[in-house]
């Protein structure tokens, strides 16, 4: 497994992370056996955030931490904070929130409940979770210093932020952003369509988000790439899909040349980025874990990568 680092730090950790949304659907003991796949696939990170499972996924990460045998320390954890669920419209793992709020004290008790329902003393990042229009940054800088100095949160980042939202709030704290967490795949490729059909018109000329890749490249921000296995927005897995023969054969084609599964080389595509890229995997299950995470070791050509893009339906201008 390959390291990535943190932001324009020295911190690092394994390229390929472990996301937590859908383990309320699982018993601690199945839990832990997810976890210990993990760590033996050579996967240090844990994702979470406080709505997943609204609560429940933490709290069956928990028990399953306490199970599995494993030490806080072999962990990083990071959980993200700032929406408030919509418990109307919220089903399982599948949660919607009825508003954002980056306010003092909901961005603390956020804290306090996920390394409650978790039972650790402190998160290793904390990412704000989609951006707020209403967000005030004095509070967020003061709910930051707050965590910091307890101990309760070691580092920071956003998630689906854009450029300018990203960098008007890193004027205003003190700490560093190194994460921003973003959806991308073979099958969501907006930021490297619009970098490329550069003053065109057709559809892929749409800048969708400022120019992230570069923006991230330039202020060493370490990108998680969400759904990496996913069409549209929770549409479907793209994987073994009839809806897309062509990226399949090429995704098997490529499997067989480097003794992967094709979720490795979806993995993989993902990585040969030159930004700094940590893939989420969302699965449960053991085995598709560790096949997923095979692909932290696989080094596509630059052929092989445009090769992956066209079969998904993309194209040079």
């Amino acid at each position: 497994m390959k390291t990535v680092k943190l932001g324009n730090t020295n911190w690092t950790a394994s390229n390929v992370a472990l996301g937590i949304m859908r383990m309320d659907a699982l018993t601690p003991a199945e839990a832990a056996s997810s976890l210990n796949a993990a760590v033996d696939a050579g996967i240090n990170f844990i994702d979470s955030a406080d709505i997943y499972g609204q609560g429940a996924s933490e709290k069956v990460f928990g028990a399953a931490l306490k199970q599995s045998g494993l030490r806080r320390d072999q962990l990083f954890i990071q959980s993200k904070g700032g929406i408030i669920v919509d418990p109307a419209r919220s089903h399982g793992s599948l949660v919607f929130g009825k508003r954002y709020d980056f306010s003092k004290q909901h961005l603390i008790d956020a804290v306090d409940g996920e390394l409650s329902r978790m039972g650790i003393d402190y998160l290793d990042a904390f990412l704000l979770h989609r951006p707020d229009p209403l967000m005030e940054p004095e509070e967020v800088a003061a709910a930051f210093d707050e965590l910091q100095q307890a101990g309760k949160v070691r580092h920071f980042g956003v998630s689906n932020f854009d450029p300018q939202q990203f960098a008007f709030l890193q004027e205003n704290i003190s700490q560093p952003l190194l994460i921003n967490q973003v959806q991308f795949s073979v099958m969501h490729t907006g930021m490297v369509n619009a970098g490329m059909h550069v003053n065109m018109e057709d559809p892929r000329s749409v800048n969708r988000d400022g120019g992230l890749l570069a923006f991230s490249r330039r202020k060493h921000v370490t990108l998680q790439a969400w759904s990496p296995f996913q069409y549209g927005m929770f549409a479907g897995v793209y994987i073994d899909n009839a809806k897309f023969p062509e990226l399949n054969a090429k995704l098997a084609e490529l499997a067989a040349k480097y003794h992967v599964s094709k979720n490795g080389i979806a993995v993989a595509w993902i990585l040969r980025m030159p930004v700094p890229f940590q893939v989420i995997l969302g699965t449960m299950n053991p085995a598709h874990i560790k096949d997923s995470a095979a692909g932290s070791d696989v080094t596509l050509t630059r052929q092989e990568w445009y090769d992956v893009y066209f079969a998904a339906g993309n194209d040079l201008p």
